[in-house]
């Protein structure tokens, strides 16, 4: 089992309003890594969420959501703090923004007492968005990425600026994840917000130095780039389709790339050691194709595995 670590929450969609104090809001479970553990489960990889999920009504909504996508709660810790609640405003080109209601949240305050114990059954883990910043939850989250370095460890900083907007925290918390990770995603927009000025080559470079395998580089519409250790690279340009929203396309695209690689012969990490450019293109094509279907949708509607055949 992959076993995603991070938030799982509540996003709040404005669908309209009667001046400013009324205002209707679609709610649709969500959070990155709630959407990584969903994605990976209906692309037909086995999937786990360690994260808090609360007591409260929204939190038993959440459970309930995860059983019935297949996803393992094996690792999810019952806590009575609230559930994460996110404002998402979308713009004319339907780029989201968020504002995260997050305090001592079921997410974030999880901490090492709560934590449960890791079974040989979790084969690698994901971590990523906000989750790896907010205290406590992010010491544990590099407790466990320290622990357990000999499994296949992924990223995603996902750089949610309105829960921490200080970028030296950032990196510093990333710092300490990077020299676990075999795998690096990160999209060109939270690239620039986190090393202004850098390119994706340059930062890949660095990665790929600290000991990571794979970096990839993903720019909405544009072209995806990853480049391996062992100097294999690739291109995918994402199909064109009537884009709803981009919500979750990102960790879709996440999710099929752990899908894909969970697949291969061997396992992940010694598919990246051995992996040429043609078979790095055909895995970032099956991610940008699984992305591009998630935006011709409302949120974070991830595609089977039928919808990609």
């Amino acid at each position: 089992m992959f076993l995603v670590c991070g938030e799982a929450l509540f996003d709040l969609f404005l669908e309209n309003e009667q001046g400013p104090g009324i205002a209707t809001y679609d709610a649709r479970a969500g959070g990155s890594p709630f959407n990584v553990a969903i994605g990976m489960s209906r692309l037909g990889a086995d999937s786990g969420l360690l994260t808090g999920i609360s007591t409260d009504m929204l939190g038993q909504r959440l459970e309930t959501v995860l059983r019935s996508e297949n996803v393992s709660t094996r690792y999810a810790i019952s806590t009575d703090r609230p559930t994460t609640l996110s404002v998402v405003g979308v713009d004319s080109v339907g780029v989201p923004a968020y504002q995260f209601y997050d305090e001592n949240s079921a997410g974030s305050g999880v901490t090492l007492e709560e934590l449960p114990e890791i079974g040989s059954d979790v084969t690698g883990f994901h971590f990523g968005s906000f989750s790896v910043v907010a205290p406590p939850v992010a010491g544990v989250l590099a407790h466990l990425a320290e622990k357990f370095d000999d499994r296949f460890i992924s990223l995603d900083p996902n750089i949610r600026p309105t829960v921490e907007p200080d970028m030296g925290i950032w990196r510093i918390r990333l710092d300490k994840l990077y020299g676990h990770a075999n795998l690096v995603k990160i999209s060109a927009e939270d690239l620039e917000i986190l090393h202004p000025g850098m390119s994706a080559e340059e930062y890949s470079a660095q990665l790929i130095e600290r000991g990571v395998q794979m970096v990839a580089v993903t720019d909405g519409s544009g072209p995806a780039r990853a480049v391996l250790a062992n100097g294999a690279t690739a291109t995918a340009t994402p199909p064109k389709s009537e884009v709803i929203d981009t919500v979750g396309a990102g960790d879709t695209f996440q999710a099929a790339l752990l899908t894909r690689l969970m697949e291969e012969p061997g396992g992940p990490k010694a598919a990246l050691d051995n992996m040429d450019s043609d078979g790095l293109s055909d895995i970032l094509n099956f991610a940008a194709r699984a992305a591009a279907i998630t935006c011709s949708r409302r949120g974070a509607d991830m595609p089977r595995r039928s919808d990609l055949n």
